[in-house]
């Protein structure tokens, strides 16, 4: 859970973030935002937590992912008055009482409070049982460079919207969202037995799709939608499908 937090600073600030992330940054008046940055071509790159602190926007990111996000805003940036500074804050997070200054995770109630300071950790709550339970992908399993957000369920997870002005990768996600049904995308499923995270489904013997984060009898897959009814496989392990909304 080792994460880079940085502040975002200057007069632009907030106009240079709007313009490029999947989320209304006016949002951050109501607490903490979920978002991501896409590719031109509507493809994952990272996803963050935004929030407000004093005059700047802090942002939350896998700490894999800090270096080159960090490299692509200083890139956007241009002649804009804006700093991007890395701090030195750490994260805690959990599920029961909040601590003084927490902010509840947009994705799911369940996700509980991050608390953003001095201390790193958790409450010991299984995490990924939540994950796996809600269908919420993780950076560096689920969330991928090929990842479209829509198939990863962004829109149930409040980390996209659709009312507020351009963003990089604005035109893909939108045409995805209002002209095509989605044929593929994570979804929860039963699962008996066990698999490494990347193993190949198959139903029927073709293709199906991916098998993901595993947590009891339950797991997180992406699926071809259209093979993804009566029993698949993956591995050793025998897989049913769960719900199939999970996408949207």
């Amino acid at each position: 859970m080792t994460r880079t937090v940085f502040e975002i600073s200057g007069t632009d600030a907030e106009h240079f973030l709007q313009g490029l992330v999947t989320n209304d940054v006016a949002k951050l008046n109501d607490g903490l935002v979920y978002a991501a940055l896409l590719t031109p071509q509507g493809k994952y790159i990272a996803d963050f937590f935004l929030f407000r602190r004093g005059d700047a926007i802090m942002l939350d990111v896998d700490a894999a992912l800090a270096a080159d996000l960090a490299r692509r805003l200083t890139m956007y940036k241009l002649r804009a008055d804006v700093n991007i500074t890395e701090t030195g804050l750490k994260l805690r997070r959990g599920t029961g009482t909040p601590s003084e200054g927490a902010m509840t995770d947009p994705r799911h109630p369940d996700m509980g409070w991050r608390l953003y300071g001095d201390e790193e950790g958790d409450d010991g709550t299984d995490f990924d049982a939540l994950r796996v339970r809600h269908c919420i992908p993780e950076t560096g399993i689920e969330l991928t460079p090929e990842t479209f957000i829509l198939e990863a369920g962004f829109e149930r997870l409040n980390g996209v919207d659709f009312r507020k002005g351009c963003y990089v990768g604005q035109e893909v996600t939108a045409r995805m969202k209002h002209k095509t049904t989605l044929q593929k995308g994570l979804v929860t499923v039963r699962i008996d037995g066990a698999a490494p995270v990347g193993t190949p489904i198959t139903a029927g013997g073709k293709p199906a799709g991916t098998l993901f984060t595993q947590s009891g009898d339950q797991a997180i897959a992406y699926l071809r939608f259209n093979r993804a009814g009566g029993e698949m496989q993956a591995g050793n392990a025998i897989l049913m499908l769960e719900h199939q909304d999970k996408a949207g």
